[in-house]
C-alpha cells in the first residue's frame, strides 16, 4: 500500500509528532510510506529527539498546501492517508482515510461535515478520555490507539530525587504554565523548607527558542534550591538520567476549570508511562488520561490538592518498603504500554 501521513504540527516536536511518526515507523515495514511535510529538517529533529527509524519513510510536499483540485488529484494516488486532525474533516480523494484525535473536540458537526465524515474510514484516538469526547460529539465509534511507550527496565540503582518530563509549553494552549511546572517547582520548594532533606527535583524540558525567556524566569526561581533541569535532551539521554528516579511528578490539569476546559488536561500521559516502565513511583493529578494509566494505591498514587500530592510523595520518601512495593507494581502496568503493542494495534487499524 501507499500511504501518507500528514501531522499538522509536526515542528512542534512534541508527543504527538512521536505518535504519528511511529505509525509511520510501523507502517513502512511492509508499506510505501510518505509524510507530507516541506521542511525536511522538522523531521530529522522528531527522528533525533525520540530515536525513531524513519529510514524507509519519503517526506514529500505537503499537499494540504495545494490548491483543491490539485490536492484531489494528488490523494487519489494514495491507498490511504493518515490524518493528525485538530477536528476538522479534510476533503481528499485517497481510497482510504483515517483520522486521528489526541484531544477532546467540542464543536457540533454541521451538515457538510457529516457529509464529509462519510469519506472516513476510521478515527482512531490516543486515549478512552479523548475517545469518549469525540464519539459523544460525532457520534461515531472510535477506535483506541494508546501511544507507543519506550519500556526502557528497571534496572538503574534509585536515586533520591523526584522526575518530571514534559515540554516547557504548548504555543497553542492559552495557558502561560499548561504542564504546571511552576507549580511543581514551587511544591517541591516548599517541602525544602519545611525540612526535607536529602532530595532533589529533576525536571527534563523541550523549550522552542521563543519561549526561552519565559522558561529563564522559572530557572531563576527555582534558584538556591536542589532543583536542576535537562534541556531538550534525546529520549536516550533523558531516560538514562530518569530511569534513577524514584518518584514521578505531573500536574497538567491542575487549578483549570477542567469540567469546561476538559483539554487543558493531559490527553494520555506517554511521560508518565515511561517513569513507571524504569520504576519511578507516579504521583500523578487524578485526571484526564491519567487516570486511565494510574489505580491510585496499587501501581502508583492520584492527587487532587497540592498538600495531597505532598502527602503522598512524603509518604513514599518515609517508607522505603511501599516505594519498593509500588515501584514493582508499576513496572508491571507500564508494559501494558509498549512499543511492540502499539505497532500490533497499527496494523490492525489501518489496512
Amino acid at each position: 500500500m501507499k500511504i501518507g501521513i500528514f501531522d499538522p504540527y509536526l515542528d512542534d516536536n512534541g508527543g504527538g509528532e512521536r505518535y504519528m511518526m511511529t505509525i509511520a515507523e510501523c507502517l513502512s515495514e511492509k508499506n510505501e510510506v510518505e509524510i507530507f511535510w516541506d521542511n525536511p529538517e522538522d523531521l530529522k529533529k522528531v527522528k533525533q529527539r525520540f530515536s525513531l527509524d524513519l529510514s524507509s519513510v519519503k517526506i514529500t510536499e505537503n499537499i494540504f498546501n495545494y490548491p483543491f483540485v490539485k490536492k484531489q488529484k494528488t490523494s487519489m494516488k494514495y491507498d490511504a492517508i493518515v490524518v493528525l486532525s485538530d477536528g476538522s474533516i479534510p476533503i481528499l480523494s485517497s481510497k482510504k482515510l483515517y483520522l486521528h484525535m489526541q484531544q477532546p473536540v467540542f464543536s457540533t458537526l454541521s451538515v457538510k461535515d457529516k457529509l464529509k465524515l462519510k469519506r472516513v474510514n476510521k478515527i482512531f484516538c490516543n486515549s478512552a478520555f479523548t475517545k469518549d469526547f469525540i464519539e459523544k460529539n460525532y457520534k461515531v465509534k472510535c477506535d483506541l490507539l494508546y501511544p507507543p511507550v519506550s519500556i526502557f527496565g528497571n534496572h538503574a540503582k534509585k536515586e533520591n530525587f523526584i522526575f518530571h518530563v514534559g515540554r516547557f509549553r504548548v504555543m497553542n494552549v492559552k495557558t502561560d504554565d499548561y504542564k504546571k511546572q511552576q507549580v511543581m517547582v514551587d511544591a517541591f520548594k516548599k517541602m525544602i523548607d519545611k525540612g526535607l532533606k536529602d532530595w532533589r527535583f529533576l525536571i527534563a524540558v523541550s523549550v522552542n527558542e521563543r519561549e526561552d525567556e519565559k522558561f529563564r524566569k522559572m530557572v531563576d526561581s527555582a534558584k538556591n534550591y536542589p532543583i536542576e533541569f535537562l534541556i531538550n535532551s534525546s529520549k536516550d539521554e533523558l531516560w538514562k538520567k530518569g530511569s534513577k528516579a524514584k518518584i514521578y511528578w505531573h500536574a497538567t490539569g491542575y487549578g483549570e476549570d477542567l469540567e469546561k476546559n476538559p483539554q487543558l488536561s493531559e490527553h494520555f500521559g506517554i511521560s508518565t508511562v515511561e517513569a513507571m516502565g524504569v520504576g519511578a513511583v507516579p504521583v500523578v493529578i487524578n485526571a484526564g488520561g491519567q487516570k486511565e494509566i494510574v489505580a491510585d494505591g496499587v501501581d502508583g498514587f492520584l492527587w487532587d490538592t497540592l498538600e495531597e500530592l505532598e502527602t503522598k510523595t512524603l509518604m513514599l520518601i518515609k517508607d522505603s518498603n511501599l516505594l519498593d512495593k509500588i515501584s514493582k507494581k508499576s513496572f508491571e502496568r507500564a508494559k501494558s504500554f509498549d512499543e511492540k503493542n502499539f505497532g500490533q494495534r497499527v496494523n490492525e487499524i489501518i489496512k
